[in-house]
């Protein structure tokens, strides 16, 4: 995906096509979230912040690294999903079609709930990474971290109803009780990120 230019990929998100889809378009909050707490970071550099150093390098190499992870998930989500439709599509006309498909379908869905419940993964670790830099940061970009902190938000509600999706297909007890795990903090995520975005406003508004 990261190969496309925006339009074209927008072109394929509204195409009727069944990927790229909800949790590619996640997974994409997530990297925009992490590229604006990076550029952030960026703006927060040289002697005026010398003594923050540490941590904003900090910020920016685990921002580039979820930049880039987030990205490639985008990409996996799109293949996965692909995968479950051609699962679907598989002739079912008797008893041992239908258990075959079946099979196919579960394990499909199984690979397709794993990059959104990343995604998850990803958007608690930005909206840690907001924490961190919203009270260090260049007060002239602070309004960014406010943005990165609302598309973690949105990259971890939205992952969550494309785990949810796919957990009535997945047979596997251990495989659905991780995944369950995994959509209980983003409820925790989507108000830390809100707490931010409202230390910002609170910040600006003086």
């Amino acid at each position: 995906m990261h190969e496309q230019t925006i339009g074209d990929y927008l072109e394929r998100l509204a195409a009727r096509e069944p990927a790229p889809g909800g949790g590619a378009a996640a997974a994409l909050h997530a990297a925009q979230a992490a590229a604006l707490l990076a550029m952030v970071a960026r703006y927060t550099t040289g002697v005026k912040y010398a003594a923050h150093a540490g941590p904003i390098a900090a910020v920016i190499a685990e921002s580039d690294e979820l930049r880039t992870r987030a990205l490639r998930l985008a990409a996996d989500d799109a293949a996965a999903f692909t995968a479950v439709t051609d699962a679907y599509r598989l002739p079912h006309a008797d008893d041992e079609e239908r258990a075959v498909r079946s099979r196919a379908i579960a394990a499909a869905l199984e690979v397709a709930a794993r990059p959104p419940a990343d995604v998850i993964i990803a958007a608690a670790r930005i909206t840690a990474l907001a924490e961190t830099l919203l009270p260090i940061g260049n007060p002239n970009v602070i309004t960014d971290v406010a943005a990165a902190a609302e598309a973690a938000r949105a990259a971890a509600t939205t992952a969550r109803v494309n785990v949810e999706i796919n957990l009535g297909g997945i047979k596997d007890e251990t495989v659905r009780a991780e995944l369950t795990a995994a959509v209980r903090d983003v409820d925790d995520i989507a108000a830390r990120a809100a707490a931010v975005t409202e230390a910002v406003r609170k910040e600006i508004a003086r």
